[in-house]
């Protein structure tokens, strides 16, 4: 990592160079869901919200893409296992390089957090339990109701390796596709953090049990699609004190340093980092184990330091992030990059805002998650720069 007492005079606009990427500025596109994607396949207006979000040395992540037909879990979401996918999103992605910026393609596999509805012939949702989310949470059916998550099915040690294959495929699929690299997505009580939490994963195999064990999933997966796409294309995203999903872990601190201890190893061992590590900051909800001697200052800063300081590489923090909260987390040195999420769906040139101090577009919950190629979606207005 830099050393924080270098980086003064660092900003969100300052540029970054990302491995082979050289980034104009460190305000990044967050992957998130926008169930636009009719029938899993990107459309037309994804191109249009895609490409107003790019600006010249710009990076983009997108929403969260199913790797395999076992892994969505939400209606019109975006897939990238069929042939017909991929040259869907070539459309996407061509529209965020004739802006000049850089775009990664998350993937994402729900897991658990799933409904028969989603699945091949009505089965069940795979995880590493057999036990359901509570009903607590509840997933919405694409008639707009919501159930109970079911009862999931326990994979088979045997089974893990075809699911590691199905995220290698799918990264390949995703250079075909023109994107720049893939985002692993290991976060917020989806499938491969199902395998990491101990709150949920109850294997008594070599997957389950011991840290070493719960982030075996998570490592195999990289080092496939590093050996599929070199190391530089790939990215991690983590969330080890985020409880979303009943994704509990009795030691998150120990589990976020575990997984970044791998990763470290894993890129020693290659002689290659890897494009980054996203880390979502934990919320308030959850008690973190840090010493008593470690609470210097606020809980959540101190838990995203000791990742930082961990980790040896390009390091992306999100999670509620305002521009003065991002700016500081650049100037200090506590993060490279700073990836936005509600204020860039709002607000297209959210760069701009950010660069100006200008006023932000406030945005609409309402149609976060609707099917509209146009309200909610490409309609938020651009600054008048005259007024």
């Amino acid at each position: 990592m830099a050393d924080p007492s270098s980086t003064g005079g660092l900003t969100l606009f300052s540029p970054y160079k990302m491995g082979k990427f050289n980034l104009s500025h460190r305000v990044v596109l967050a992957p998130m869901t926008r169930n636009r994607a009719l029938n899993e396949l990107p459309q037309p207006a994804m191109a249009e919200y895609y490409s107003q979000r790019s600006t010249p040395g710009g990076f983009l992540i997108s929403e969260g893409t199913s790797p395999s037909d076992q892994s969505s879990g939400f209606a019109h979401v975006p897939g990238i296992y069929t042939d017909e996918q991929v040259e869907a999103w070539k459309k996407v992605v061509d529209a965020v390089h004739a802006k000049g910026a850089i775009i990664f393609c998350q993937l994402w596999h729900v897991g658990r957090a799933s409904h028969q509805v989603f699945q091949p012939g009505g089965g069940s949702p795979i995880s590493s339990t057999s036990n359901p989310i509570s009903k607590k949470w509840q997933v919405q059916l694409p008639d707009g109701s919501y159930d109970a998550h079911p009862e999931p099915r326990r994979l088979e040690t045997h089974e893990i390796p075809l699911i590691v294959e199905q995220y290698r495929q799918a990264a390949l699929n995703a250079i075909r596709a023109g994107f720049d690299g893939v985002e692993i997505h290991s976060a917020h009580g989806y499938l491969i953090d199902q395998f990491l939490k101990d709150g949920i994963n109850d294997r008594t195999d070599e997957y389950g049990g011991s840290l070493a064990n719960r982030c075996k999933f998570l490592i195999q997966i990289v080092e496939a699609v590093v050996e599929a796409l070199g190391a530089d294309r790939v990215a991690v995203r983590i969330s080890p004190a985020i409880d979303f999903y009943d994704a509990t872990d009795s030691d998150p601190i120990g589990l976020g340093l575990a997984v970044i201890e791998r990763l470290n190893k894993l890129q020693h061992n290659i002689g290659s980092k890897l494009a980054y590590l996203h880390v979502t900051q934990p919320r308030l909800t959850t008690i973190l184990t840090l010493a008593p001697a470690e609470l210097d200052g606020d809980r959540e800063a101190q838990f995203m330091r000791t990742l930082r300081e961990a980790y040896e590489g390009a390091f992306m923090a999100s999670g509620g992030f305002t521009r003065e909260l991002g700016m500081e987390t650049v100037s200090s040195g506590e993060a490279d990059l700073v990836s936005y999420g509600r204020d860039f769906i709002s607000n297209p040139d959210l760069v701009l805002r950010f660069k100006l101090n200008a006023p932000l577009n406030k945005y609409n919950r309402e149609t976060f998650y609707t099917h509209d190629p146009v309200v909610g979606y490409t309609d938020y207005p651009f600054l008048n720069i005259e007024s």
